[in-house]
């Protein structure tokens, strides 16, 4: 009996326990927004300043080589002067040539008194056509070979082929030469070329057109040059592309070494380096919109000790975050703390 009091009494209990009212369930509490503070993409006025090294070259440079072998029999190659296009610098012996194009003048003046005797007795049928022929076809072949030996001889000149300045004479009067022989160059030094390459992040402030500073160790004051050609492929080894100018103003002896200066103003999109994060493919910057963190990659340009250019991910007018971002997350929420200008953070 007191067994089943026992029992009942616990069923009682547990039947009270459970008629009571449930209290509100506990919330999970949500973190607090991470505090950042971010700086306002906007086109900046900024002077992209890149020195390389350059190279001068003769607007144009030949050397001087014979087309065919012989002695030289007249050489006109004095070191160091002008000369204007169309010189005679230098001749080879072409007595045998000349002799023979005598010959064929001989015969040519032969060949064009029977041709014109055939013609006479053609009208009045005393020659028959095949002879006429013959003696046409003998006058034109003459006059092949005179064009021929004219050709020769001229290979024999040596002639400038543009105004400019000898350089210093290889051989001297009455050596044999031959194709491969130079006997000296020519240079065109009134105008000189800068040849030179720049990495290809730089392309955007390459253009045909543009002016250069040239520096030489020659001349204390900058020299001034046009860029006149931009070469289309970039190297694929190492990455830079060359380019071409023209010096305007001043002299510099080809061969030179010099120091190129690219300065050019422009406006673009600049954010501390600090806001950049380096990732093994791609960087990033962290975006505020609607209060939320947003990742995006981003392509960089110019960079100096503390700002770098963006040149694809972000338009101006948004907000990147410059500072806390050790703490953000893909899509976590922030509160920003204030806004700063890139002065402020310079």
């Amino acid at each position: 009996m007191k067994y089943c009091v026992i029992v009942c009494k616990l069923i009682f209990l547990s039947l009270l326990i459970s008629c009571k009212p449930k209290g509100p369930e506990k919330k999970i509490a949500e973190k607090p927004p991470i505090v950042v503070d971010v700086v306002i993409a906007g086109s900046e006025n900024i002077s992209s300043n890149l020195e390389v090294n350059g190279s001068v070259l003769s607007n144009e440079m030949v050397e001087l080589r014979p087309e065919v072998s012989g002695r030289l029999i007249y050489l006109n190659l004095p070191d160091g002067t002008s000369v204007k296009q169309g010189t005679v610098l230098a001749r080879i012996n072409d007595a045998e040539l000349q002799a023979q194009l005598e010959q064929q003048k001989t015969q040519l003046e032969l060949a064009n008194k029977t041709l014109s005797r055939l013609s006479d007795l053609l009208k009045v049928n005393g020659v028959n056509q095949a002879d006429y022929d013959a003696a046409l076809s003998q006058v034109n072949t003459i006059q092949a070979n005179m064009k021929v030996l004219k050709a020769q001889i001229d290979k024999t000149v040596i002639k400038a082929p543009f105004s400019g300045e000898i350089g210093i004479r290889i051989v001297s009067l009455g050596a044999y030469v031959t194709p491969q022989t130079l006997i000296g160059s020519i240079y065109q030094t009134d105008k000189v070329k800068i040849d030179f390459t720049v990495p290809e992040t730089f392309a955007s402030i390459i253009e045909k057109g543009n002016n250069v500073k040239i520096q030489s160790e020659s001349f204390n004051e900058n020299l001034d040059a046009t860029i006149t050609a931009i070469e289309p492929q970039i190297n694929t080894v190492s990455r830079n592309i060359k380019v071409r100018a023209m010096l305007t103003k001043g002299i510099i002896y080809p061969g030179a070494f010099v120091k190129v200066i690219l300065d050019q103003n422009r406006k673009a999109i600049m954010v501390p380096s600090n806001a950049i994060i380096p990732d093994a493919l791609s960087n990033q910057v962290v975006l505020v919109r609607n209060n939320k963190a947003l990742f995006v990659n981003v392509e960089t340009g110019l960079r100096n000790s503390n700002l770098v250019e963006l040149t694809s991910g972000v338009n101006p007018g948004d907000s990147i975050i410059v500072s806390g971002m050790l703490f953000v997350r893909p899509k976590a929420s922030v509160k920003v703390k204030k806004v700063v200008s890139l002065k402020e953070k310079i």
